[in-house]
């Protein structure tokens, strides 16, 4: 697929097949994830992947049901003290957005699945995590193949979402 195929035909997944994802494709993507921009090139960002049931297991209850149906729990953190500063305040839930749509783009471009979730309860996900305090949970995506074959939802026209002045 080219970028531009990638881009439209990528979608939110919410229910994979068991089958896993093979090396190689997780070494392109993990890939394409490494050369994403952040703030001053700092890069304040760790992705663990939760392979096993046993690893997995401990987002129960913090994330929902159909999340456990992927083969891969990608949780991307960012550490609030080695990103760049604006006004006191860190920037490192940017830089890993930048980070996590590289890896979405990736997976797609590689026939996988994704699904951004962003909404799970930041302080039960670090415990369940054993993060030290300095990394912030800022995303979570499962990532398998599809077998979940609902069409793509639409978009608003080009009109209604850019204005140039």
């Amino acid at each position: 697929m080219d970028f531009y195929e990638v881009v439209r035909e990528r979608r939110s997944v919410r229910q994979y097949a068991s089958q896993p994802v093979p090396t190689e494709k997780l070494d392109r993507i993990w890939e394409a994830l490494r050369w994403a921009p952040s703030a001053c090139n700092l890069q304040p960002w760790r992705f663990i992947a939760l392979k096993t049931k046993e690893s997995q297991s401990r987002l129960r209850g913090i994330l929902q049901d159909w999340v456990f149906t992927a083969p891969l729990i990608i949780v991307g953190v960012g550490n609030r003290k080695q990103a760049w500063s604006r006004d006191g305040e860190s920037i490192h839930p940017i830089d890993v957005s930048i980070a996590t749509e590289h890896l979405v783009l990736a997976a797609a471009a590689e026939g996988l699945g994704t699904c951004w979730i962003c909404a799970f309860n930041r302080p039960a996900l670090h415990r369940a995590m054993g993060l030290s305090p300095d990394w912030d949970p800022v995303v979570v995506t499962p990532l398998g193949y599809p077998d979940d074959f609902s069409p793509r939802t639409d978009r608003k026209a080009i009109s209604e979402i850019i204005q140039v002045i």
